[in-house]
């Protein structure tokens, strides 16, 4: 009888020490969904209007955040809020995120899927697709593909995706590099000094088609 009741102890201590498992596990998670939610808000409220829902932008001036490499969307969006990469639309934008709105924000792109696109005229043996594999000798500017990758799939904490990107996003950014409008990348400084823009609009459709 004694050992009965012993068995029965100690099948109902696992019981409640299972229950009891069970709901810390329940409290554990609840942090969890309340981030995801939170970054879906901001990005129904705010970020939307410009870049969709899901991050893939219809508005080719905008770039697709879809499928972005989270990291490089963090520093962009710590650029802007610090204000050294200037952009009169983003700078208020971030304004009042905190880290970790602002992570949970780059972790939400970063997991969507991007819209694959094509080239409008650079394929397979244009200008854009020589400049994006060999660069440009006569001038010393490298191939693209030395840091973004032969896809374009780029690489997570140095060098973005460019692989679907809007080739007119493209082609403004690299713009503001030449200029200095655009100062949060010096070695793409550097690199866009020395392109001109019939080069700039070529590689940039090239890299649209890429994926």
């Amino acid at each position: 009888m004694i050992k009965l009741l012993s068995v029965i102890a100690l099948a109902v201590s696992c019981l409640l020490g299972s229950s009891a498992y069970a709901a810390s596990n329940e409290t554990n998670k609840t942090p969890v969904v309340a981030e995801v939610s939170s970054a879906e808000k901001t990005v129904q409220t705010v970020c939307a209007a410009c870049h969709a829902p899901d991050g893939n932008s219809v508005i080719t001036l905008n770039p697709k955040l879809a499928g972005q490499h989270s990291d490089y969307l963090l520093k962009q969006l710590t650029n802007f809020k610090a204000g050294t990469r200037a952009n009169p639309v983003m700078m208020p934008m971030v304004a009042n995120l905190t880290p970790e709105d602002m992570k949970n924000l780059a972790d939400y792109f970063s997991s969507q899927n991007i819209n694959l696109a094509k080239a409008k005229s650079n394929g397979a043996g244009s200008l854009g697709e020589k400049i994006y594999r060999g660069g440009i000798s006569a001038t010393g500017v490298p191939a693209c593909a030395s840091c973004h990758g032969a896809n374009g799939a780029g690489l997570p904490k140095q060098f973005p995706r460019l692989a679907a990107q809007h080739s007119d996003y493209t082609l403004a950014q690299l713009r503001t590099f030449r200029t200095g409008e655009r100062a949060n990348a010096p070695m793409m400084m550097a690199i866009a000094a020395k392109m001109t823009d019939a080069e700039m609009q070529a590689v940039s459709d090239y890299m649209q088609g890429l994926h």
